[in-house]
């Protein structure tokens, strides 16, 4: 079966007519239902913005490991910080990581700030991080349209959001990538093991080295191609939670890559307090899910991504 990963632009989500935010609104609802993955274009970051930031990534993960590892998640608290390589395990199945990570969480509850020393680093990445959440504001727009409802309904469960940005890179492999463990018998770790996310939506901007596979129900992994300009969606479970399980959020892997590979990624939750219920908009449709808050949902996901580290 050909799945086709669409690219749409979102530009009418901000400005545009009734009718073209519905056509939009109709496109992500098509790609959320059949992969939950879709490109989008007109979302503002201009190429230069985009080298400026994969070359400030490329600059914090160079320094010495002793700088990074002072500002380390555990150290740290939260979900905030430097993650070091084989710390995290996606696929709870399988070995731990092959990647390595600087989350970027400034509205986490009871959370302490940690910046690198890097001349307009935070200035850098606080700017993208605010451009991010516009964007993710605008696709929340599309999604409530296409659910049925108002397409303000997520503004006030998105006001101080668990929103991440995550800077990753994946160390080249010594030898051409093999298929994750639990495949072909390899013990080969993987880049990042194969998983669904957690949040709301997630957007994705890579640095020009592929390596991204989905696999979208009742198929095979498929390669997630690069497309220059664009960036990266798709739905977590969350939303597919909240959508009453109208949308999917689809398994997905980084292949470990035969050159370095780095990636910025944006993760959209709700609000610590929010309350996801699931949307039910069709006659006679129970909800599958009981109510929970936004912090709740997070950190159970979260414990199940850490807790393998906690028993070593």
């Amino acid at each position: 079966m050909l799945h086709d990963l669409p690219v749409i632009d979102i530009s009418p989500l901000r400005d545009g007519s009734s009718a073209a935010r519905a056509a939009v609104a109709g496109a992500m609802g098509k790609a959320c239902r059949e992969t939950g993955f879709f490109y989008i274009t007109g979302h503002g970051v201009t190429p230069d913005t985009m080298t400026k930031l994969f070359e400030a990534s490329r600059s914090f993960f160079s320094q010495p490991a002793a700088a990074k590892d002072a500002i380390s998640m555990k150290r740290v608290g939260k979900n905030r910080g430097y993650v070091g390589l084989g710390v995290e395990r996606l696929d709870t199945t399988s070995l731990p990581d092959r990647k390595e990570a600087f989350n970027i969480s400034p509205n986490e509850p009871d959370g302490v700030e940690a910046w690198p020393a890097l001349p307009g680093w935070r200035d850098l990445m606080l700017e993208h991080f605010a451009t991010c959440r516009d964007i993710g504001a605008a696709l929340h727009r599309g999604f409530a349209r296409d659910l049925g409802v108002d397409e303000n309904f997520f503004v006030d469960k998105f006001r101080n959001p668990l929103a991440t940005l995550r800077l990753l890179r994946y160390p080249a492999a010594p030898v051409p990538p093999r298929p994750p463990q639990g495949e072909t018998g390899t013990t080969e770790p993987p880049g990042a093991g194969a998983h669904t996310d957690y949040g709301n939506v997630t957007i994705l901007a890579v640095n020009g080295v592929s390596g991204l596979q989905v696999r979208p129900r009742g198929s095979d992994w498929i390669d997630a191609p690069l497309i220059p300009g664009t960036f990266i969606c798709n739905i977590g479970d969350c939303l597919m939670r909240w959508s009453n399980d109208v949308y999917v959020s689809t398994p997905h892997r980084v292949l470990r890559p035969t050159a370095e590979r780095y990636s910025i990624a944006f993760f959209l939750d709700p609000d610590a307090d929010a309350i996801v219920e699931p949307i039910v908009s069709q006659p006679g449709e129970t909800p599958h899910y009981p109510p929970v808050t936004g912090y709740e949902y997070l950190q159970e996901r979260l414990r199940a991504t850490y807790g393998h580290k906690a028993k070593t």
